[in-house]
């Protein structure tokens, strides 16, 4: 199990890598800035706890963006983690299914606490905002699924 668990931790890095990669990028080829959601949400979150972020200003802003990336990326492994034990258990399906499938579970993990939190309504996201969370999501499910899996997608002969 210990082998299944670490698996997942790295395959889920990986991923969260891959969705960060597709993120940037999006960021660099439209010009938009990063969202501020994931500090909202470690800001709520720090509050709702009892945590004291410390600081002032564009320090404290500094600190909660820093949380909001470190629970992204925690987020990410956990991810990993349940789908390389729910694979050790035996749900396997096609590559392409569990990419799609840890993908829309990772997206839904996120936005779904978010909303709890109020930090986000995705009734409000236009199209482009949607997009925008989606493709980063699937390339993190086919990254992350691809190495729990140990598949690489091949072409046809």
């Amino acid at each position: 199990m210990i082998h299944s668990i670490l698996r997942g931790g790295a395959a889920g890095a990986a991923g969260t890598t891959a969705l960060n990669a597709v993120t940037y990028a999006d960021m660099a080829l439209r010009g938009r800035s990063a969202s501020d959601v994931p500090a909202e949400a470690a800001d709520r979150l720090a509050e709702d706890v009892g945590f004291h972020v410390g600081g002032t200003g564009e320090q404290r802003d500094n600190r909660l963006s820093a949380l909001g990336a470190l629970s992204g990326i925690g987020v990410g492994v956990a991810t990993g983690v349940v789908v390389s034990l729910a694979h050790r258990a035996g749900a396997r399906v096609p590559w392409w299914l569990g990419s799609l499938a840890t993908g829309v579970l990772a997206m839904a993990a996120t936005d779904a606490s978010m909303t709890q939190l109020g930090v986000t309504d995705p009734r409000t996201w236009s199209a482009t905002d949607w997009v925008s969370d989606l493709v980063p999501h699937l390339v993190f499910g086919a990254v992350t699924y691809g190495v729990v899996a140990g598949a690489v997608p091949r072409s046809a002969p």
